[in-house]
């Protein structure tokens, strides 16, 4: 069944980390510093909401935990953050912005040192950031009044200082396209997310299980600190989201109705002109909606500037929709079988089926690679429950549990999630995976207890006795090899840039530590290439072309690669 609604375009994540990723950071950069751009509507903003948020707040430093009254911020005994906030729209902000100040300003930096790094110079910032102002010239009217107060407060807040943008406002805003502007380069993306509900027959006690892997990546630095929230409004629905600091809007949550939401990028052109940040209008659906028809009514007022697929699941319907949302339409997907449903970064509906650019992806990129691996795991399921779900957002093998290589992006686990959760919504029960990756500890959280008035934060205020417990993969040789591999990647794309030489046992080494991982071989053969031994270059060339690789786009480009080497 599925249902236009108003009429977009759909995500992949490219590996060609040194090069690319300077090129993604440049674009994500532009993107980001449109969110603050100062336009007529910020000045207007300022005017409004300096006027009417006054009100001061104490921050109470209890040992490990900091509190605001019955607000508080904690780090839980695997590394996450907790974040308990409650008020109006400016209470909330304020209160983020005080409790969360230190991992505020890292967050920004982080944003800022990839600028610096990247483009040194300083009247290139400037001209870039003249751009910015204009392609975000209209982003306040395209977002709730309530949510740029609540943002306003947070900046209030802001110890971080730059000289490219003193504006802390403009900079609040900025980690709110983040997500956006990831996704809506062409071939160029950050975000290959894996998301899929079950529920009836397919779980132990047939109720309704949500699973998902964030795959959004900007370098570790900016997963250092994952920020479970939970949000008492004063109007609307208390909800759990995951992100992290400086961050109102949700790409993972679920709220005390049992709606949840989580964010799939779909494959966009670069947007002309922004407005809604997709992670807002995730908001407002957990913050209002209570079942699945109130959500796709309130997705279908919205204006977004890139395409999103929001995996929806509700405890009242007790099953789950996608919402594929685009700058041109609104459908809703759900599929065929009446117990489970799966969504990577491909749209599925009718209505995307003729489209040219969610078929180049489906054809090209790992996302029907990821969706089939889901549901061939489902198919060996019997019964899952939430161990089940989190095996298979663990699971880093490819097709028929082939090895395909640590951190390739077709596995569902690609050894780079920011996060990973899994709802039960029935019980209003969430999951929470830390470090390293998906392969820690997922702590238990019961919103029931969370939102009720006997919370006592100077306790543990997960449910131990819910918790699943690490993936011992972590603790194994072969992991180790993985964390060396990417020191050993990394030194090798600088040689590569610089056309260094190395010696050929640092070459064997960077083959052994990954060796089913195709991109290994192909480094190897770029090295060999631009040293002119062809030889050597298209021996590595075509053992990559056996193995897994990524996208139709690398199988292209290297058989580009042995073309050259024929006519040499």
């Amino acid at each position: 069944m599925q249902k236009s609604l108003v009429e977009n375009t759909s995500c992949q994540k490219f590996n060609k980390k040194q090069h690319m990723y300077k090129v993604i950071t440049l674009f994500l950069w532009i993107g980001l510093l449109s969110s603050c751009s100062v336009s007529k509507g910020v000045h207007k903003d300022y005017e409004l909401f300096s006027k009417e948020q006054t009100q001061a707040y104490t921050v109470q430093k209890k040992e490990t935990v900091c509190v605001i009254g019955r607000d508080f911020l904690k780090k839980n005994e695997v590394g996450n953050w907790e974040l308990f906030i409650s008020g109006t729209p400016e209470q909330l902000g304020a209160k983020q912005g005080l409790l969360t100040q230190d991992l505020y300003a890292h967050q920004e930096a982080v944003f800022f040192s990839q600028i610096d790094s990247l483009i040194p110079q300083k009247n290139r910032q400037k001209w870039l950031l003249r751009f910015v102002k204009w392609y975000h010239r209209d982003i306040t009217d395209y977002i709730r009044k309530e949510y740029r107060s609540e943002i306003f407060a947070l900046s209030r807040q802001s110890s971080y200082t730059n000289d490219l943008m003193e504006n802390a406002y403009q900079r609040a805003l900025l980690l709110h396209g983040a997500h956006d502007i990831g996704h809506a380069m062409q071939n160029l993306m950050l975000v290959g997310c894996s998301s899929f509900a079950v529920w009836d027959n397919k779980t132990k006690d047939s109720t309704l299980y949500i699973g998902r892997n964030f795959d959004f990546y900007v370098g570790d630095a900016f997963a250092e600190n994952k920020l479970i929230q939970f949000v008492k409004p004063d109007k609307g629905i208390p909800f759990a989201s995951v992100s992290w600091p400086g961050m109102i809007g949700v790409v993972s949550g679920m709220n005390m109705e049992g709606l949840t939401v989580t964010m799939n990028a779909g494959k966009s052109s670069i947007p002309l002109k922004a407005k809604t940040p997709v992670s807002l209008v995730a908001r407002e659906i957990l913050q209002y909606a209570s079942n699945l028809e109130e959500a796709v009514q309130i997705a279908s007022q919205q204006k977004v500037f890139v395409s999103e697929a929001l995996l929806i699941g509700s405890a009242k319907d007790r099953r789950a929709i996608v919402l594929e949302m685009s700058p041109k339409k609104i459908t809703v997907y759900e599929p065929e079988e009446k117990d489970q449903l799966i969504t990577t970064n491909h749209f599925q509906s009718e209505s995307y089926k003729k489209d040219r650019r969610n078929q180049d992806h489906i054809k090209n990129s790992h996302s029907l690679y990821r969706y089939q691996k889901i549901a061939q795991r489902l198919n060996e399921e019997t019964e899952v429950s939430e161990k089940e779900v989190a095996e298979i957002l663990r699971d880093r093998s490819g097709w028929q549990h082939k090895p395909i290589g640590n951190g390739n992006e077709k596995a569902l686990n690609q050894l780079l999630a920011h996060h990973a959760v899994i709802f039960k919504p029935e019980d209003k029960l969430m999951w929470v995976a830390s470090a390293p990756y998906q392969l820690g500890t997922f702590k238990a959280y019961d919103l029931n207890t969370i939102f009720s008035d006997s919370l006592d934060f100077t306790k543990d205020i997960a449910e131990k006795r819910f918790e699943i417990p690490p993936d011992d993969f972590q603790y194994t040789n072969e992991y180790a090899d993985y964390q060396m591999f990417k020191q050993y990647d990394k030194k090798m794309d600088e040689v590569i840039s610089a056309k260094q030489t190395v010696d050929n046992s640092f070459i064997s080494n960077f083959i052994r530590l990954n060796p089913d991982y195709w991109l290994v071989y192909y480094k190897a053969a770029k090295y060999y290439y631009i040293h002119k031994q062809y030889d050597l270059a298209k021996e590595m060339f075509e053992a990559a072309l056996s193995k897994e690789v990524t996208t139709q786009y690398d199988v292209q480009n290297i058989h580009k690669y042995l073309k050259k080497i024929r006519k040499k």
